[in-house]
């Protein structure tokens, strides 16, 4: 290989790595043009490609590009980066650096190298274009996030496709007729990529379940949890395991303390069946109260290693979809012999405490206790209790909700006193017939009876990381698993402070406390008011996800220095493993390996977000469902989000949110303001703005992409919502036409308009503990 010109040539298509070149064209670029130095260039690109430092276009013969696979250090500068793709419907791609600080990557359609959504990657960097994103290449798959996929069959007379039902599955699955298990044309299975020929343009799959006909409201529920990897059904291992565990005997009692004789309570919500917590209350001769907080001790039953164990691992926690929950542990174990159940014996691990009328904690003892419930409350009716309309006497348990209402309402107020951010959240709820088809959609609303269980949990939870956390801190920290809750990301949370300056709030950023305080004045300020829908959204941009971590760095939305999860090992388990360290320490036991549990917490914080993904899509799929008869129909909503290609908006009262396509917007060429979350007309400056009023008709319904269509019913044509033309008056809108190609936008543009291009991602579901 002639030395002189390699360096010469892979620069020529390094800086150009879309483009291939013939040797005719390099040796133009070069300046040789006499016969013997292009041959030598020739020469040099044949054993550069034979090195594989280049490889020959598909599109044409004798012409070359880069291999980004292959380049030798010494002969190419290079910018490699790893990341997680993000997919989009059109095929682009979006890489998201694992370093922090890096911009996200652009990767276009043919660039991708048959990367899908959630694949861990390994991109080259192209060298940076002006006014463009950083763009790159897809170089190789480091891991898949999955390669199992739910869709439809598309059977053809000698093979077929499975088209999914993810927006983010840009691709079909080529299925051979002999790999289609019986499918039939039209059902939903679920399919297993088994492999992608690098010059196919699609995955080879096959079917590994049938799950029925599409619209059956139990195979739509199965099919959400296989899409998400959740299985269908336990082990039988496992399932046999849990045959073989019984009730607790006398014999389970011994070494524990007893609390039968104390009054004892749970509340749940009125469907639940899995009571993993409950409290005690006694006033003690002192004048003090002992308060019990007392968690199901699955430790007891569940051993390491065991195939409940490994089952209970993988799952990581139970999935609450809309009709059903998919328990972590076997029924027998999480509503039969764990839970709580009122009159019967129970194991426990607790946390007691001795409180005085303050709600100060003077002591606390951790340990294995044996239980039995007098009653068993949904929140409802101790709701009724805490307003005083219960119907009937009250009872000794319900004269100890009271006294444990006034504790929880010291400690609430002081937890917001000493830093905690009050982000409240929303949840939706649906009510079924008989065919698990929803009849109804609402918004369920918490109250004192919620928040008395909430500050119990959270102060149990509290104590158990300060012991181990807190106490060890003086000697060698001993291993523990915390759930923690960085600070906010410092670029969003400058933009969010700017953005509601402009409205007229003030936002402190000086210290922690200053700005947890801001945050609980401004959310009491917008109560009620207009903006609060948007604040509220955007507020919520600007925190970080909690999850669980062997290294603490505290909880910045509890404002708690220790923070950890105690208080549900029925269906979560990290509480499992923080059960097992605090046994194992409490009996004076060594610190477990750090690197190991850090790889546990890891596993635990990515299922629990798959949980949630699925949660969601129940939800969305039912919001679908209860729409899908609707159409046409006029509804009172929110504008929930903003993006180039249109206004999401969410339907008052049910939260069921759809698109605006932004080439339905009447009267203008509307443009992306993504710094003041809205979009904005370039002739008129009319403009949509996050958590603005509107009217919604419901235009269709995709039930099998989950996805709503709204048309906006513009009630107010002549006097649009707002205005930001040059002497702010308003204008009457021009009729409706189509865009052609020599229709120019007018001159006079918004100072917002200058960001086309631009998309605002949709506010993230919360994350902040409770």
């Amino acid at each position: 290989m002639n030395d002189i010109y390699v360096k010469q040539i892979l620069k020529i298509f390094a800086n150009n790595p879309f483009d291939s070149f013939n040797h005719k064209q390099i040796s133009s670029r070069l300046g040789a043009h006499d016969k013997g130095t292009r041959q030598l260039v020739l020469a040099t690109i044949q054993e550069l490609a034979e090195a594989k430092i280049l490889v020959e276009d598909e599109n044409g013969r004798g012409r070359y590009k880069i291999n980004p696979k292959n380049i030798n250090d010494d002969l190419l500068p290079k910018n490699y980066l790893i990341g997680t793709i993000d997919m989009k419907q059109t095929g682009k791609a979006y890489v998201v650096p694992h370093e922090e600080g890096r911009e996200d990557v652009q990767i276009s359609p043919n660039n991708t190298n048959h990367a899908l959504h959630g694949d861990t990657v390994k991109v080259l960097m192209f060298p940076q274009r002006k006014m463009h994103k950083p763009e790159g290449q897809v170089v190789e798959i480091l891991q898949r996030a999955k390669t199992h996929f739910v869709g439809i069959i598309q059977k053809q007379d000698r093979f077929a496709f499975m088209v999914s039902d993810s927006r983010t599955m840009v691709v079909d699955i080529f299925i051979p007729l002999s790999d289609l298990g019986g499918a039939e044309d039209g059902e939903k299975v679920l399919v297993e990529m088994t492999d992608w020929p690098q010059r196919m343009n699609n995955p080879v799959g096959r079917v590994i379940k049938r799950l029925g006909r599409p619209g059956d409201n139990n195979v739509e529920m199965q099919s959400i949890l296989a899409e998400y990897d959740f299985p269908l059904d336990f082990p039988p291992e496992a399932e046999r395991e849990a045959e073989h565990i019984a009730e607790p005997t006398a014999k389970d009692y011994e070494g524990r303390k007893d609390f039968r004789n104390t009054i004892t309570f749970t509340i749940d919500p009125a469907d639940a069946k899995d009571f993993d917590d409950a409290i005690s209350f006694r006033r003690m001769k002192n004048g003090h109260y002992e308060v019990g907080v007392h968690i199901a001790d699955v430790s007891h039953y569940v051993k390491p290693g065991t195939h409940i164990d490994r089952e209970a691992f993988t799952r990581g926690t139970s999935v609450y979809l809309v009709d059903r929950t998919i328990p972590m542990l076997p029924e027998k174990l999480c509503n039969g012999v764990c839970s709580l159940r009122p009159h019967e014996d129970k194991l426990c691990f607790s946390v007691v405490m001795e409180m005085d009328d303050n709600a100060n904690v003077l002591k606390t003892w951790f340990g294995k206790t044996v239980i039995n419930s007098d009653c068993r409350y949904a929140y409802e009716e101790a709701q009724e209790v805490i307003e005083g309309t219960k119907s009937t006497p009250l009872t000794t348990t319900d004269k100890a909700i009271l006294e444990l209402h006034k504790l929880a309402t010291i400690l609430r107020e002081g937890r917001y006193k000493d830093g905690a951010i009050n982000f409240e959240s929303q949840e939706v709820k649906f009510k079924l017939d008989e065919n698990a088809k929803p009849i109804g959609v609402y918004i369920k609303e918490d109250k004192e009876a919620n928040w008395l269980i909430e500050e119990f949990m959270l102060l149990a939870n509290r104590r158990v990381a300060e012991r181990i956390g807190a106490k060890d801190k003086q000697h060698n920290a001993k291993t523990f698993v915390y759930r923690v809750h960085d600070e906010p990301n410092p670029e969003k949370l400058n933009t969010f402070v700017e953005f509601v300056a402009k409205l007229g709030y003030k936002i402190r950023t000086s210290s922690r406390q200053a700005l947890a305080h801001s945050y609980n004045s401004l959310f009491e300020s917008i109560a009620g008011r207009g903006e609060e829908y948007m604040i509220d959204s955007i507020a919520i941009r600007t925190m970080s996800r909690a999850y669980y971590s062997t290294e603490n760095i505290g909880h910045y939305g509890l404002g708690f220095r220790y923070y950890t999860h105690f208080t549900s090992p029925i269906r979560r388990y990290p509480d499992l493993m923080v059960h097992r360290l605090l046994q194992l320490y409490l009996q004076g036991g060594p610190s477990v390996n750090a690197d190991e549990y850090e790889e546990y917490c890891r596993h635990c914080s990515a299922m629990e977000k798959r949980a949630a993904d699925a949660e969601r899509a129940s939800i969305k799929y039912k919001q679908a469902e209860f729409l899908s008869d609707k159409i046409g129909q006029s509804f009172p909503a929110l504008i929930s989000g903003v993006s180039k290609w249109g206004i999401y908006a969410e339907i008052e009262g049910n939260k069921c949110e759809g698109m605006i396509p932004i080439g339905s917007l009447h009267g203008d060429y509307y443009m992306l303001d993504e710094d003041n979350y809205q979009v904005i007309g370039r002739r008129y400056g009319r403009c949509y703005k996050l958590g603005d009023p509107i009217t919604i008709r419901v235009k269709g319904v995709d039930m099998t992409k989950k996805i709503i269509d709204f048309d906006l019913v513009d009630v107010d044509l002549e006097q649009p919502r707002h205005t930001n033309s040059r002497k702010g008056k308003s204008r009457p809108d021009k009729p409706e036409r189509s865009r052609k190609a020599h229709d120019k936008p007018s001159k006079e543009k918004s100072k917002a308009a200058k960001s086309k291009g631009k998309t605002a991602r949709k506010p993230h579901p919360k994350n902040i503990e409770k």
